[in-house]
């Protein structure tokens, strides 16, 4: 009797579990099969079969094979069709799915009433439960506690759809050999917080809130901003030194959404030009170097005066392939009488990137602004066109690129080169050396002449540290003398 009694339990797993895996096998087999029967349900009238060797169409090799035939032979609750198929490499209706389950039912009622419940089995079942009930309440309570503390959560949450993410940015430099200006040490920083909200899952509103001090780097070379300064100290770009003093602002307010699955919009409020438009740089300087001419610096200066508004357009023409473009207003706002697009310092750029995960990437750039006194002094508006390269041989590249600057009245070339090793002593660490020729900005009539050796270390996730050591001569031949520096300049990021 008792017998029979625990048949009738094991009974219900096998049934569903049966008619489950038929379906799941199905619907992998035959992903294309409707889930709907091509046929009409009330015209189908199954049979009840007591072996399973009456099904022509299920074999011993058939994965499921000992899950039917237990079923068959052992409860009866199995049926197969008229023509006796069990069909069991094509997708489960509801209503076949109805049968199976109600004769099985129908068995197991059998086998209970015949059976009844055995007073030794009750007393099983309750020992059992006596055993365990220490178990048991040691999970309702950890179930009880993690609801608490998820209903927690979702009050006090700071948002369901944006994310906070911050950085913070450490400089200290130091000079090594000053030949004109000041020798002492200097800090500068930067902290940031970006609020990254989403709505639909792939678009993005970013708010940044941002706070600088110290763009500069000790010594005239980087106090004055012919060298750029460095590339985490504040958000001014090549040649206008903007030490904020820790006042906090808004430094970048733009909506990005895509159109289709290859076209990305960028509406921007402020904060973005240049480079903030492209999807990359293509040189693998630009982030893990400390001065900001690894950036490369011929996207700053092409830029506007100020990030005003603007809008941009990503248009991946092939997965490797993509034509970027954005438009910058150099005014605050626009007033009725000028107007995003006639904006004073307004600058505009495109760029053909080919990106890829092997061994070449490369770009072409176009910018023009209408900024004035960028270059040499000279007023007036600017046209750029650059080449960036990148070969990458793994773990050790090769990058540079090449800018070509018209002005009125003259022109410019621009240009950095240099190498670096990937995982070098450490996984996701890079070494690297680069130097070059920088854009003649605010007076100079030369070309300033920057290299820098860095290391970036990523300690984890939160904390990476990256020394480096500078050297900048500005050779801009006024008072007859050039200013020469080496800087030595230690980095500390924290993300969080």
């Amino acid at each position: 009797m008792a017998k029979l009694f625990w048949q009738s339990l094991l009974a219900v797993p096998a049934a569903l579990g049966a008619a489950v895996a038929v379906s799941g096998s199905a619907i992998a087999a035959e992903a294309a099969t409707p889930l709907v029967s091509d046929f009409d349900q009330d015209s189908v009238q199954l049979a009840q079969i007591t072996s399973v060797s009456e099904l022509t169409d299920v074999l011993p090799s058939d994965w499921a094979f000992q899950a039917l035939q237990s079923l068959v032979e052992n409860y009866g609750c199995i049926q197969g069709y008229p023509d006796r198929t069990f069909r069991g490499q094509r997708s489960l209706t509801r209503f076949e799915f109805a049968a199976g389950l109600n004769s099985c039912l129908d068995v197991i009622a059998t086998l209970i009433a015949q059976s009844g419940i055995d007073p030794d089995d009750l007393a099983t079942i309750r020992r059992l439960q006596e055993e365990f009930q220490a178990e048991l309440a040691t999970l309702r309570g950890r179930v009880d506690a993690l609801e608490a503390e998820t209903a927690t959560l979702r009050a006090q949450q700071f948002s369901t759809t944006t994310k906070l993410v911050g950085q913070a940015d450490f400089h200290l430099v130091t000079p090594i050999d000053i030949v004109t200006g000041e020798a002492s040490t200097s800090v500068a920083a930067r902290a940031r917080l970006n609020f990254d909200s989403s709505f639909t899952g792939n678009d993005r509103l970013r708010i940044r809130l941002q706070s600088a001090r110290g763009n500069a780097i000790s010594g005239d070379g980087f106090s004055d901003g012919l060298l750029g300064g460095l590339a985490n100290a504040s958000s001014s770009d090549a040649g206008n030194e903007d030490n904020t003093d820790y006042n906090v602002a808004v430094d970048d307010f733009y909506y990005q959404f895509p159109v289709g699955s290859r076209i990305t919009v960028t509406a921007s409020a402020r904060g973005l030009q240049g480079d903030d438009w492209v999807t990359s740089t293509i040189v693998p300087f630009d982030g893990p170097s400390v001065a900001d001419a690894g950036g490369p610096q011929f996207y700053d200066a092409g830029g506007s005066t100020t990030a005003g508004p603007g809008v941009g357009l990503s248009f991946a023409l092939t997965d490797s392939i993509v034509f970027d473009a954005g438009y910058t207003s150099g005014e605050g706002g626009f007033t009725p009488s000028v107007g995003i697009f006639a904006a004073n310092s307004q600058s505009y750029i495109g760029q053909l990137s080919f990106i890829t995960d092997g061994f070449l990437d490369a770009g072409i750039a176009y910018i023009h602004s209408d900024r004035s006194d960028r270059f040499n002094g000279v007023a007036g508006a600017t046209d750029t066109y650059a080449g960036l390269l990148n070969l990458d041989f793994g773990r050790f590249f090769v990058a540079g690129h090449g800018a070509y600057t018209t002005y009125n009245g003259g022109n410019d070339f621009s240009w950095t080169a240099g190498v670096g090793l990937n995982d070098f002593l450490a996984e996701g660490a890079q070494l690297g050396v680069y130097g070059g020729q920088l854009p003649q900005l605010l007076g100079t009539t030369n070309n300033p002449t920057l290299i820098e050796g860095y290391y970036e270390i990523p300690f984890n996730q939160f904390l990476t540290i990256t020394p480096a050591v500078i050297y900048g001569d500005i050779n801009t031949n006024l008072a007859g003398n050039d200013d020469i520096g080496l800087w030595g300049a230690l980095r500390a990021t924290f993300r969080f």
